[in-house]
């Protein structure tokens, strides 16, 4: 006879039936599940319990797992996947945004410019006359006719004495009236900040435009959002996020307020997605690598929660570092290898030729970068770094090698945002350097800011090259998706398509019509990888989400269409009809049960 303790043991130890198990919570069958595993498996049926995916596979073990509280749910041949993994977006900013005076991203003349500030001004009697209006989504690129400039004397006709900042929705700068450059500070004399530029006319005076580091001379003297206010903010952005089918996002530039409104949200269970936020590290005020990386863990240490679980929660795991601005006109703050070119010629006869403009100086010389990324590293925190042009791009891939030679298999996963062109020697750099490009798959496509003045300023052979999405794919890289929002709307199955074809909406207007560049599309399945499995190991998040599994969180969605089938300008098209969190449904759209469209 065996003692009672071992007995015990052996019972305890002994696999539970599969048919005494609890049943599934959920059981999805009749569909194409696409998984997203390493063989990019497709199923019938997928069944979650306490938040985990129980089965993958055919419909009769799915069904098999159902009881009398599960939810079962026939997909009439619709699409699941993995939920959506966002890797660079600025949350915050944009739920704030869908709250404020908004342009959304239209191109517009200068009067209809003009005409729809006014209208917000109209709307606000009781702001004047010291209240800021602050104008967001300026798609400052796209402005009618192509060319036209704009300055404090484009705002200073409207009726109101308000001082007023227009944001542009690319993040790197802002048009100001002439009382808000007063309130600023700023005059004849104001030296450029470090890192950004105060643009003036010929006789040395502020326009109204600040580039870069600059806007923040403006951005300081504005009332900070109350809790409130942030709160709704984030509640906009979340509510946003699982229509779209987010259900992991990062944060690429957060500070306390935005991480205190998501706490609070978490707390309350109404975090609909698993968050992740870099703090920004910025030596420009004084900071030393280590003080800026002392500062972020000050606030890992006040807001993370701990490993990934099947609730969601937050983590702070990334910093975010400026290389450089952007490459688009009117801006041309992105660092480049060659300068931009420039017009030796009339306007009848214009002749482009290498100027005098290389972009700003790297925003971290070597020294300060690699002091910064060896803190990083011994800290444990991911740097992830904005590096638009191809002299930006570079100095980060060499600083990341040298660091990694430094400390060999030293597991660190650096990323690279952006990256909108990049020299071919760098191109096989990121897989060998294990470095993440993260791309707005939105961006290539033929648009305001990548043709017309960009194609002139670069040269055709440079052009050739802008948003080498497939092409670093093609050299080894794990690309992942960041929508940048609310750099652009939020509109993912558009991003999507674009990344597949690489041409606009068929709206966008006949000069905008056919491919941006010879450069070939991302294939579909690499796609969506970039946008779950891949941009969940920049969060390293890969072995509990990102693909469905058996074991792994039931982070998933349901999509009314087949993005692998149906026609390539369809996938804009394309909706999203259930969102799901840790087996939790956080977003269903009303015709789930109804028959899928064909």
């Amino acid at each position: 006879m065996y003692p009672i303790a071992v007995l015990v043991f052996a019972l305890a130890a002994a696999p539970i039936p599969a048919h005494a198990a609890p049943p599934a919570d959920l059981v999805y069958h009749n569909g194409h599940v696409h998984t997203v595993d390493a063989q990019d498996s497709v199923h019938q049926a997928l069944a979650v319990r306490a938040g985990r995916i129980v089965h993958v596979g055919a419909d009769a073990g799915a069904l098999a797992l159902a009881g009398k509280s599960t939810r079962v749910i026939d997909l009439q041949g619709r699409m699941l996947m993995p939920g959506l993994v966002d890797a660079h977006m600025h949350p915050q900013s944009g739920g704030s945004r869908l709250l404020d005076c908004s342009l959304d991203y239209a191109r517009l003349s200068v009067p209809q410019f003009q005409a729809r500030i006014q209208a917000c001004l109209d709307r606000e009697p009781a702001k004047e006359p010291d209240r800021p209006l602050v104008v967001v989504n300026w798609f400052q690129q796209g402005m009618q006719p192509d060319g036209v400039s704009t300055s404090a004397a484009t705002l200073a006709g409207l009726r109101t004495r308000r001082p007023i900042l227009v944001r542009s929705s690319f993040g790197h700068s802002v048009l100001l009236n002439a009382r808000a450059i007063a309130l600023a500070g700023i005059a004849r004399g104001t030296p450029d900040p470090a890192g950004g530029k105060i643009v003036r006319d010929a006789h040395g005076h502020a326009t109204g435009l600040l580039e870069d580091a600059a806007q923040e001379l403006a951005m300081r003297r504005l009332p900070p959002l109350t809790a409130a206010e942030n709160l709704a903010a984030s509640t906009a952005a979340l509510d946003a996020m699982r229509r779209q089918g987010i259900t992991s996002f990062l944060d690429a530039w957060t500070d306390v307020e935005t991480m205190t409104a998501f706490r609070k949200l978490q707390r309350q269970g109404r975090l609909s997605a698993r968050a992740h936020f870099a703090p920004l590290i910025d030596l420009d005020k004084g900071a030393t690598p280590r003080s800026a990386v002392a500062a972020l863990l000050a606030q890992k240490k006040r807001f993370d929660q701990g490993p990934t679980r099947v609730r969601p929660s937050m983590q702070v795991r990334h910093a975010k570092l400026f290389m450089d601005g952007v490459i688009a006109a009117p801006a041309f703050t992105g660092a480049m290898l060659e300068p931009y070119l420039a017009d030796m010629g009339t306007a009848g006869r214009p002749d482009w030729r290498p100027g005098a403009n290389r972009g700003p100086a790297d925003y971290f010389p070597p020294a300060a970068l690699d002091a910064t990324l060896a803190d990083l590293a011994n800290a444990r925190i991911d740097a992830h770094i904005h590096a638009d042009g191809d002299r930006a791009v570079r100095a980060s891939l060499d600083a990341i090698e040298r660091l990694r030679a430094g400390r060999p298999g030293f597991e660190m996963r650096p990323a690279l945002a952006h990256a909108e062109i990049v020299d071919p020697a760098d191109y096989p750099r990121f897989a060998r350097l294990g470095t993440t490009p993260v791309v707005s798959f939105q961006w290539a496509k033929p648009a305001p800011d990548t043709v017309g003045a960009l194609r002139d300023y670069l040269g055709p052979a440079r052009h050739a090259r802008v948003e080498p999405q497939a092409v670093l794919l093609n050299a080894g890289a794990r690309v992942a998706y960041g929508s940048d929002w609310p750099v652009d709307p939020l509109n993912l199955p558009f991003a999507f398509k674009v990344a597949v074809t690489r041409r606009a909406a068929p709206d966008a207007g006949p000069e905008f019509a056919g491919r941006l560049t010879s450069q070939p599309g991302m294939p579909r399945a690499a796609v969506l990888r970039a946008a779950t499995i891949d941009a969940a190991y920049t969060l390293r998040q890969e072995k509990s989400t990102g693909s469905l599994e058996v074991g792994k969180l039931a982070d998933l969605i349901v999509l009314d269409r087949n993005v692998i089938t149906v026609p390539e300008d369809e996938i804009a098209n394309i909706k999203v009809v259930q969102t799901v969190v840790g087996g939790k449904v956080v977003y269903e759209a009303g015709d789930l049960v109804r028959t899928p469209q064909s």
